[in-house]
């Protein structure tokens, strides 16, 4: 896929914008089902340490609060304003840390730590630290420069001595919601955030040290118009952070009770939309930004630029990521794991995941074992969502199978889109053209079974393609 070019075609796309997964796994969440729990966790754990090269891990802590509620979220969060509840909340959320543990060999070392929420500055510094040296306790973190101590910060709660104390803690990379400058939209979704404040922090994280800065934004905001989100393209560009991610904000209030205190009338019409994120594709380009794929962009000297260059790039619950070789430990309410050909999620109700850690058990409530065809159809989708392509020849000698006799239905699914100029047939792979950079969702869906199956609810699962 190469990263300097990209086709904006309007027709095309409006043409595409269909509900679909964003394959942070496959089969996604929805496939998740009650007979994986507990039990089921700890065998694949004890699986995963069993392999002849140990794998390494990666930890990803949620933090559900927020203070007060963004009306565009989708995340799994609980408004308060209680500190106390931060509090104990971690009372529990070490209790399942060194339930975890144990499960994991010593000589498996942490390459990452990410906290996400919610609001990870819900709590102060010193309360991070805490739970970052808890984790050392527990596990062994790897001293590689490679190693990332990431967190999610809301600009409007964190000063910049909180970064000189989150450095001091070891973080190294941090992700700032902005989501847009404009004052109008930002009454509309109930986040007032200055420029001033937003800047303070970023310029904060590059004086002490951080080795990576992501920014944030939405197209498809109540209020949205495209003079207003050029001067936050400006903005951004201009304060200059290694990584900017532009999502499509999906209204979905059947799904996300927020959004129901949207006006919808306020949202741009589809037209409108797609020509916001045409602006921002042309803006972080001519600012020198390399599209990444699925809404993400980086400078070309950032580490998932390089990655994606090398064939090293990976995506899972927390995004784009450098570290494809290691399992994923998701611990906090509706945090999601990845151990072996396992994926498990914790409830994603506080009351649910507090009763299990009281009562001594890890607070597993769904998840599934993946089979050879899932295992396949995953080791695809990620090629295809990180390297924009699928390695035809690779797959066949890894899985043992003839690729046109075995994904026969989706090749004839596929046919449209390559007749639509969005993939293109070469010797040993399929290749994403131009045309398709922004459309992967839609092109991974002709290879996911799951979404042949009849749906077992009337409510939309999924967001829009753009």
């Amino acid at each position: 896929m190469a990263l300097d070019t990209m086709a904006f075609d309007s027709d095309l796309l409006r043409r595409y914008d269909r509900p679909g997964p964003r394959y942070t796994s496959y089969p996604t969440a929805p496939q998740f089902h009650a007979g994986f729990g507990e039990a089921e966790l700890r065998d694949a754990a004890t699986a995963s340490n069993g392999d002849p090269i140990p794998r390494r891990l990666s930890l990803y802590v949620h933090v559900p609060f927020c203070t007060g509620p963004c009306f565009y979220c989708g995340c799994n969060r609980i408004i308060t304003r209680d500190k106390a509840r931060g509090e104990a909340y971690l009372a529990r959320l070490y209790r399942e840390i060194a339930l975890t543990a144990q499960m994991f060999d010593r000589d498996r070392e942490v390459i990452q730590l990410h906290f996400g929420g919610g609001t990870p500055n819900f709590l102060s510094p010193g309360q991070l630290r805490e739970v970052v040296e808890t984790l050392r306790s527990q596990f062994r973190f790897s001293g590689s420069r490679e190693r990332d101590i990431s967190i999610e910060l809301d600009p409007r709660f964190v000063s910049p001595e909180d970064i000189l104390d989150l450095a001091a803690t070891g973080f190294n990379r941090a992700s700032f919601g902005v989501q847009d400058f404009d004052p109008a939209v930002q009454e509309a979704v109930n986040r007032i955030q200055t420029v001033e404040e937003t800047r303070a922090v970023v310029d904060a994280c590059r004086a002490t040290g951080f080795r990576s800065v992501n920014v944030d934004l939405i197209y498809g905001l109540p209020k949205q118009n495209l003079d207003g989100f050029a001067r936050t393209l400006d903005i951004v560009t201009e304060m200059r952070p290694d990584r900017i991610a532009v999502y499509s904000y999906a209204h979905l209030p059947q799904l996300f009770k927020p959004q129901q205190q949207l006006n919808a009338e306020d949202l741009p019409d589809a037209e409108t939309k797609l020509a916001l994120l045409q602006l921002a594709i042309t803006r972080l380009t001519a600012a020198g930004y390399l599209y990444i794929g699925m809404d993400h962009f980086a400078l070309p000297d950032d580490d998932l630029a390089i990655a994606q260059a090398r064939g090293g790039l990976h995506r899972n619950f927390m995004g784009y990521t450098t570290h494809a070789d290691s399992d994923l430990i998701g611990l906090g309410v509706s945090a999601i794991s990845h151990i072996g050909d396992s994926f498990s999620q914790n409830p994603r109700d506080l009351p649910s995941w507090q009763i299990a850690l009281d009562e001594g058990r890890l607070p597993v409530f769904r998840g599934m074992r993946l089979d050879e065809d899932d295992q396949l159809r995953a080791d695809l989708i990620q090629a295809l969502m990180c390297q924009g392509e699928v390695p035809v020849r690779a797959l066949e000698r890894r899985y043992g199978i003839v690729f046109d006799d075995y994904f026969a239905h989706a090749i004839e699914k596929l046919q449209p889109l390559a007749e639509d100029g969005l993939v293109r047939r070469e010797r040993d792979r399929i290749v994403v053209t131009s045309r398709g950079r922004l459309l992967l969702r839609n092109i991974a869906m002709c290879f996911d079974r799951y979404l042949d199956q009849p749906a077992t609810v009337t409510a939309p699962r999924f967001s829009r393609a753009i």
